[in-house]
């Protein structure tokens, strides 16, 4: 425990930064990163996580839209502009991660050794699965970590002429679940990185990656109409629990 306790201190002397990119355009969803979800602005969930942080010591929301930029300021958050060539459908989000860097940088202020890449559509998102996410990074001595949760899945994929493929088995040795080797789904919720090894590759996987393994009861990414009842759902039923 007083181990634990002298790491986190450590920890502590490094600064720390969330970026939340939040565009205004959705094709699925009209305004999507701050639609009511029980009864909050979606974005709301991931900002609150971020604040909830050990080591976060700013939250940083990039947008192109004045009406998320408002609603993130409520729930105060900081607000960097971006500007709607890095805001298209198809931009990357490392794009909105770098924008955010090279205004830091432009304003003469602190550059972050590390940067935390927080999506606003995954609302199940706790505090404790940013830091974890942190710490395992820097116990690890890695460049990237993110969060996964764990997959028993049997995949499948087809050939050119129709026939179906196994992906991660042997279709003739149909082993039990608990047989087969861990494998992982990346959540899309957490990412944490070095930023000077961000800087030089401009990608949110460099040098050596690191997973931390989060329940699947808080894996969820917002991305059509029938995943916001679902994660109503989820939300009531964490309520529930803290009574």
């Amino acid at each position: 425990m007083i181990e634990e306790e002298k790491k986190e201190s450590a920890f502590n002397n490094l600064t720390v930064i969330a970026i939340i990119p939040a565009r205004g355009g959705s094709i699925g969803i009209p305004k999507k990163n701050i639609i009511n979800v029980a009864g909050k602005p979606l974005i709301s969930y991931i900002i609150g996580a971020a604040e909830g942080s050990k080591f976060i010591s700013k939250i940083i929301v990039s947008t192109d839209d004045e009406e998320i930029a408002s609603v993130a300021k409520k729930f105060k958050a900081d607000v960097i502009m971006r500007p709607s060539e890095l805001s298209r459908d198809d931009s990357p989000s490392e794009l909105a991660l770098l924008h955010v860097l090279d205004y830091l940088k432009e304003k003469k202020l602190k550059n972050p050794e590390i940067i935390v890449f927080l999506q606003c559509t995954c609302p199940l998102t706790s505090s404790d699965d940013i830091d974890q996410t942190i710490i395992k990074l820097l116990s690890e001595d890695a460049d990237t970590s993110f969060t996964v949760t764990p997959s028993h899945y049997f995949l499948w994929t087809e050939d050119p002429d129709g026939e179906a493929i196994a992906v991660n088995h042997d279709k003739n040795v149909r082993k039990r679940r608990q047989d087969c080797e861990p494998q992982f789904i990346e959540t899309g919720s957490v990412y944490v990185m070095r930023s000077d090894g961000f800087l030089k590759n401009k990608h949110r996987f460099f040098g050596k990656t690191v997973m931390n393994i989060i329940p699947p009861e808080r894996v969820l990414d917002i991305d059509e109409i029938s995943d916001i009842a679902r994660a109503e759902f989820a939300i009531q039923r964490q309520k529930l629990k803290h009574y």
